[in-house]
């Protein structure tokens, strides 16, 4: 499960396979490298994200009679420079019989049509026929795209060539490491470091697309337009706000401030983005692409009813917004009847 394809954290590398996480023998094509600068003077962030040892935030306990789960909740982007002190969740973990790994929805097509598909992945990110942002946006947005090109970016002209999805992903990339902040799955890595050395039973909960022809799929995304202008504008128009939002969140995460992140509001432009592609052509023509959101909070609630049952004791990780947001699994479960507590 090493290296895994985070759902949490690009949510745009899910598009190795459009919205999916792609395995192949359970290893899939590396994402490129984004394109970042050094931190300049003029961009000390608002927010100091913190430093050092931190704690995280407490975890949730879902209980039915004498079963527990204990569920813990991720969020990235990070503080870059901070440790996470994880003495608390490896004394949960080593007390539990199963640890039930974030929902990801992944799409395995086998070894040998695996590689065969991979040659057809390249240059998924481009624009269809060459075309550069200045030829796909309205002539205000690309100015502004500029201007913020300029500041976070630099001078690399090889994202002008991306859909515009692709390039505020890149934007975004490059802000959040001006801003202290790295999208790094160490706190996850962690976790199954910490049940692999308890010999405690790692599972998976979400679910496997059956894809049938996988390289026709990308094939046909790739010369076909997305409407992903929405996106790419709410990316320009809020970027320094969500980048403080993030810090803030970091911060929050950081430092187990669970009243804080209640608080927080984690409906936000990445909605705008994911829609682009679940809601493209190409992703209503696949069966297997359809309702994903829904289907991995349903096949999550059934796992861990699952593991409920089976199991005195369970630990869940899911992410941060899935806990607290307005679509919460924990919520799920309290309708079905299991008792939710919430850290202190």
């Amino acid at each position: 499960m090493r290296k895994r394809s985070r759902r949490y954290a690009l949510w745009l590398g899910l598009l190795a396979v459009p919205a999916l996480a792609q395995t192949v023998d359970q290893a899939a094509p590396p994402a490129g490298p984004a394109a970042v600068i050094e931190p300049a003077p003029d961009a000390i962030p608002a927010t100091v994200v913190v430093e050092g040892r931190r704690p995280g935030p407490g975890v949730w306990k879902v209980s039915k009679g004498t079963h527990v789960m204990w569920v813990f909740g991720t969020y990235a982007p990070l503080p870059r420079t901070m440790e996470w002190d994880a003495s608390r969740v490896e004394r949960l973990v080593s007390r539990s019989q199963e640890v039930l790994m974030p929902p990801v929805a992944k799409a395995h097509i086998g070894f040998f049509r695996g590689l065969t598909a991979l040659p057809s992945l390249i240059g998924i990110k481009r624009n269809p026929d060459d075309a550069v942002l200045h030829d796909v946006v309205p002539s205000d947005v690309y100015a502004h795209w500029t201007v913020l090109k300029e500041k976070y970016i630099g001078s690399d002209d090889g994202v002008e060539h991306y859909r515009p999805v692709f390039a505020g992903e890149e934007l975004l990339l490059a802000g959040l490491k001006k801003s202290g902040l790295s999208y790094g799955g160490e706190v996850l890595d962690t976790i199954e470091d910490i049940a692999k050395k308890n010999k405690v039973k790692l599972s998976d909960s979400g679910y496997d697309v059956m894809l049938d022809d996988p390289r026709k799929l990308v094939r046909d995304f790739k010369n076909s337009q997305v409407d992903d202008l929405v996106c790419f504008t709410r990316t320009l128009d809020s970027l320094d706000v969500d980048l403080e939002t993030m810090r803030v969140r970091a911060n929050a995460w950081a430092n187990g401030d669970i009243g804080e992140i209640r608080g927080l509001n984690f409906a936000e432009r990445q909605d705008a983005c994911l829609d682009a592609i679940l809601n493209s052509s190409i992703a209503k023509d696949a069966a297997a692409l359809r309702q994903m959101r829904e289907r991995l909070r349903t096949s999550w609630l059934k796992a861990a009813e699952k593991a409920l049952a089976a199991n005195v004791s369970t630990f869940a990780v899911l992410e941060i917004q899935d806990i607290v947001g307005p679509t919460s699994y924990l919520a799920g479960l309290q309708a079905r009847g299991y008792a939710v507590e919430s850290p202190r």
